[in-house]
Parts: C-alpha cells; structure tokens; sequence
C-alpha cells in the first residue's frame, strides 16, 4: 500500500515511493481521490486483522485434532 505524505517541494499531499534510495513524490490532485485512499487504507488494516485472527483459530483448531 503506499504511503501518503506532504510534498517538500510544493506542499501537497503526495503517495510516496522509493527508488534507488531516492524518494519519489507523485502528487494526488483530487482531495476526493486523498479521503478515498485514507479510506481504503483503513479497511485494508480492518481485513488484515480479522486474516490474522482466522490463521491463529485454524493453527488452533488444527493443534486439537
């Protein structure tokens, strides 16, 4: 997922990549495009932690057979 930031050089909000070491700004122009990635960041985190309890149940269930 990438990351969003600040834009050092012009201020806006930006997704952030590296490369080769150097950091790459590609800025976002649509403040509707920044909420919708906002938004999906969190429910990416929501389905990653509901992953994380499915595995721990199913080593669970598997340990008692």
């Amino acid at each position: 997922m990438s990351q969003v930031a600040i834009c050092p050089t012009c201020g806006s909000n930006s997704k952030i990549k590296e490369k080769e070491g150097n950091t790459i700004y590609t800025a976002v122009k649509d403040d509707e495009a920044f909420k919708k990635i906002g938004q999906l960041k969190k429910a990416m985190e929501k389905f990653k932690l509901k992953a994380e309890t499915l595995e721990k149940e199913l080593v669970a269930l598997k340990a008692n057979l």
